[in-house]
């Protein structure tokens, strides 16, 4: 079975950078996950007023108002199958930044899920602790085999209550990611933008990659999210 990623692109896949290939790889027949370990050399966010919509982020692991230079971080994509039986890749990206106290570093997430819909035709990116919030993925190879990944528009679910968010209260993210064989890293750079408040948040930096077997392995617990959802 091929990867959601592999699914999604179709021939497309075969473009990526054979490292980008192994790192989208990742699915559950595959039998292995990545872990990636780096550093962004440079976390941002938007101005002053962006800030209370970047706490509300924080409480479910969506995005924060911390920024800062030179940040260690790891990135985790392990493949299962989740309760409603679909192929899900984690992607969760864990931030050590600077605090108060310099002797402890404080811990900051990006928690995310992702499946592939046949009804979507595309990847459906669960955002969060919880997949309250589910956005579409577009998907499209550089010519240098890096991947852009680009959202569009938001979903919200929680109990029966379901709607799409409107354009003022949602960000849209383009992620790039790629692979610099020079070096021997990968790289990455994201920014979120709303279409009428402009830049939100955004980072960019590097990370070298692991690719352990998944093979009679159970995926770290605190990795998956707190609640499923079926709605896609």
């Amino acid at each position: 079975m091929a990867s959601i990623f592999e699914t999604a692109l179709g021939e497309d896949f075969q473009r990526l950078h054979p490292m980008m290939q192994k790192r989208f790889g990742v699915g559950v027949e595959a039998g292995y996950g990545c872990v990636g370990t780096g550093v962004f050399t440079q976390v941002r966010r938007g101005a002053w007023w962006t800030v209370p919509f970047l706490r509300l982020g924080a409480f479910r692991n969506i995005l924060f108002p911390d920024h800062g230079n030179n940040i260690p971080f790891t990135v985790e994509n392990y493949p299962y199958v989740d309760g409603f039986g679909r192929p899900t890749v984690t992607f969760v990206r864990t931030l050590d930044m600077p605090s108060a106290r310099a002797e402890k570093a404080k811990k900051r997430r990006f928690d995310a899920t992702m499946v592939y819909s046949k009804a979507r035709g595309t990847i459906v990116d669960y955002l969060g602790t919880h997949q309250h919030l589910a956005t579409d993925l577009v998907l499209k190879v550089l010519d240098d085999g890096s991947l852009h990944l680009q959202t569009t528009g938001q979903r919200f679910y929680e109990g029966p209550v379901a709607f799409n968010f409107p354009r003022i209260g949602t960000g849209t993210a383009d992620l790039y990611e790629g692979y610099d064989e020079a070096r021997g890293v990968f790289t990455v750079q994201m920014q979120v933008r709303n279409p009428y408040f402009g830049f939100l948040f955004g980072y960019k930096g590097e990370f070298s990659c692991e690719f352990p077997a998944m093979v009679g392995k159970a995926v770290p617990s605190h990795l998956k999210p707190v609640r499923e959802e079926v709605r896609e």
